[in-house]
């Protein structure tokens, strides 16, 4: 091989693709891929919001608190979440 060139086993149309499952999901409005697999609790928690304080509309209906870290997030879902705060 010639110096200075870097060494790769791509062809020049091949490409590389991700081997990370995901899943195309809206959450408020906003298109995201997430990993394929994890339920409504982990994606609170890659929002940066606290499952036990989230109210969660999954496809027009409500999703349980309590089955959030049961139910898994599919393809196509379109999420609308909500996070209570406290104040006077």
């Amino acid at each position: 091989m010639p110096r200075g060139r870097p060494s790769t086993s791509l062809g020049t149309n091949e490409v590389c693709v991700d081997p990370i499952e995901t899943n195309s999901i809206t959450v408020n409005g906003e298109h995201r891929r997430v990993p394929a697999g994890i339920t409504v609790a982990d994606l609170a928690l890659e929002l940066g919001l606290e499952p036990t304080r989230v109210a969660v509309e999954r496809n027009l209906e409500i999703v349980p608190r309590s089955t959030l870290g049961a139910v898994k997030i599919e393809d196509g879902d379109d999420f609308e979440i909500v996070t209570f705060v406290g104040g006077g």
